[in-house]
């Protein structure tokens, strides 16, 4: 039996959606884990606290625009996927500098946050 795995999603910003227009990757993992290895042999790992993020691509214009996507700080980010998973950033902000892509109407943005979760 097929099963979907990808498709339509939806982000907002503090409950106002924005028009995804593709390439949406998202992590809300709290730490980042490394391997240490010595010249004898693997140690074990060191672990740091990690920005989650949702970035994707957006379309600018009447509704979005680059000065709007610049003020948005300590939001709620939400990205709702067809898979029926929701990932959420808190205190999120935008990570600047925007470029627009004038011939495709749109640019990248990466939210950044104190906090994701996944459900």
């Amino acid at each position: 039996m097929g099963k979907r795995i990808a498709g339509t999603a939806y982000i907002t910003a503090d409950g106002v959606q924005l028009a995804l227009r593709g390439n949406l990757n998202v992590s809300t993992s709290a730490f980042e884990r490394n391997g240490i290895a010595g010249l004898d042999r693997v140690h074990g790992y060191e672990e740091k606290p990690r920005v989650p993020f949702i970035e994707c691509d957006v379309s600018l214009g009447n509704d979005t625009t680059i000065a709007q996507l610049e003020a948005i700080t300590d939001a709620t980010v939400v990205a709702k996927l067809a898979t029926g998973r929701t990932h959420t950033l808190f205190g999120a902000w935008t990570k600047s500098a925007f470029e627009l892509n004038a011939e495709q109407g749109m640019t990248r943005v990466r939210f950044e946050g104190i906090s994701g979760s996944e459900f």
